[in-house]
């Protein structure tokens, strides 16, 4: 009953998918689900052995496939193009845009006292009194018709107060209506059309660009000038290719974007130095974390020292507590006007305000969290040392610094070598860390989205949300897979040095 109950719920979630991909005209995915929904049923409802391990495996493969392969084919997708602010919709959308931001008021225009109201069918429609003549019309989005005089009432004014066969929206009700009639167009001759100016106005407003279907190009009215398709998702003008029109639209741009973040100083300078502060970030933050672990470790490993267990249960309260909240109260403690630390040192040292101090208030933050992770990684190697071994080293002579460099230390680094590389990559793409404690800041000036204290991942993430003119996803990608095989060569070459894997195996 389980199995058939989330059968049944796996078809319905297809079922719907499939609806959406229909309405969207995807017919190659719409395939693929189709055959891969067959397929599970199959698997699931035939009784035979040789279906067994794909029963087990399919689940996996899902998982697999819908959290890891599709946002790393996504990711590339995007990285490969122009998605960004002003550069979201499809092309179709994009002209249609480009042709209502183009309506401007004439000097000689026409204007309306206007108000809201819905038809039999519940749309929207405006009923509209055009002064100079006295006419009255309901304007919808497919034109303007004219009502007969006996059929409406106007106030002294010149604001509709009925109109029979419509009701006409007053009250609270017009409070609700903003966003229907921010994109309301009452299409008139040619390209004009009637906009809503508030809910008691409207005007007749003209176009100052026609659009050349045949030449897929963009002619501003006034001078003649020319916009045509850049090919880089946007209409720009001949003489300009700066000069284009809003929005544009998402295409192919193919290694444009690695260009950019190549070649473009604007970019270029920044990720270079937000690079270097980012290893030396995750590398002072791994070493001062493992050594002060493996210091406090050695010294709490002594047999029959008093008050052990509290000892070590302190040591750990850090990494008990979750670190968003830790983070946030060190902001608070290293505020250079009311923080403690400043207090009870009788200092006024700006801990979060100065690049270098922040840096340094990063990396300490860091440590102090990460420190308890090594603490405990360090006591178990510790423990699993057979005694002999530096029992034999003290028969030979050697003495407590001696025993520690050439016995202790490269049997503890056979199994916290990994755990260090792997704390590397995690502090290398420690985004609350930073973000949380310092936002990236303070800024130099130098740029307005890399701070002193921004590594890679949080730069990515301004990217992402704030850069130019807004959001640039494709260059925020970009980024994101530049720090992938950042990431993947340094733990390559230091797994490779470490002889980790060989051990491993």
């Amino acid at each position: 009953m389980i199995k058939i109950a989330l059968l049944a719920l796996t078809n319905a979630v297809a079922i719907w998918a499939g609806v959406v991909l229909v309405d969207r005209s995807r017919w190659i995915p719409l395939a693929i689900l189709a055959a891969a929904t067959v397929a599970i049923d199959f698997i699931y409802l035939v009784p035979r052995s040789w279906a067994v391990p794909a029963k087990f495996l399919v689940p996996g493969t899902i998982f697999l496939l819908a959290f890891q392969m599709v946002p790393i084919i996504y990711t590339i997708e995007v990285a490969l193009s122009n998605y960004s602010t002003g550069h979201i919709a499809t092309k179709a959308d994009a002209i249609r845009q480009i042709k209502l931001n183009s309506l401007q008021a004439p000097a000689n225009g026409k204007q309306y006292e206007m108000a809201p109201a819905r038809n039999a069918s519940g749309d929207l429609v405006l009923i509209l009194h055009e002064g100079a003549s006295g006419k009255v019309f309901v304007g919808t989005r497919k034109g303007l018709t004219l009502l007969s005089p006996s059929d409406v009432k106007v106030d002294a004014s010149g604001i509709p107060l009925s109109a029979k066969g419509y009701k006409l929206i007053t009250g609270a009700g017009l409070f609700s209506l903003d966003k229907e009639l921010r994109g309301f167009d009452v299409p008139t001759q040619g390209d004009a059309a009637i906009q809503p100016q508030g809910v008691r106005q409207a005007v007749e407003l003209q176009p100052t660009l026609r659009y050349d279907a045949a030449k897929n190009q963009f002619v501003r009215i006034t001078d003649g000038l020319v916009f045509k398709d850049s090919g880089k998702g946007a209409f720009a003008a001949a003489n300009n290719a700066k000069n284009e029109l809003e929005p544009g639209w998402k295409s192919f741009v193919g290694l444009g974007n690695f260009n950019k973040l190549a070649t473009n100083p604007l970019y270029r300078d920044p990720f270079l130095r937000v690079f270097v502060w980012t290893v030396v970030y995750a590398t002072f933050t791994v070493f001062f974390s493992f050594a002060v672990g493996l210091f406090v470790a050695i010294a709490l490993d002594k047999k029959g020292l008093r008050g052990q267990k509290l000892y070590r249960s302190v040591l750990v309260i850090p990494y008990a507590m979750p670190g968003f909240l830790s983070l946030l109260v060190w902001a608070g403690l290293l505020n250079d006007d009311f923080g403690v630390v400043n207090k009870l040192l009788h200092l006024h040292v700006p801990w979060l305000f100065d690049p270098n101090w922040a840096r340094v208030s990063v990396i300490m933050v860091s440590v102090w969290l990460t420190t308890p992770y090594f603490f405990l990684v360090s006591m178990g190697a510790l423990q699993s040392i057979p005694a002999e071994l530096t029992e034999a080293a003290k028969v030979d002579g050697g003495g407590g610094w001696a025993i520690f460099r050439r016995v202790t230390l490269p049997l503890l680094l056979v199994a916290v070598a990994p755990l260090m590389i792997a704390s590397f990559a995690f502090n290398f793409n420690n985004f609350n860390n930073i973000y949380l404690l310092t936002g990236g800041g303070p800024y130099s000036g130098t740029s307005s989205v890399a701070g002193s204290t921004d590594i890679l991942i949080s730069y990515t993430y301004k990217l992402a949300i704030a850069s130019g003119k807004g959001s640039d996803y494709g260059l925020a990608s970009t980024v994101g897979i530049v720090i992938f095989f950042i990431v993947a060569s340094i733990s390559g070459f230091s797994f490779y040095r470490s002889k980790s894997l060989e051990n491993m195996r």
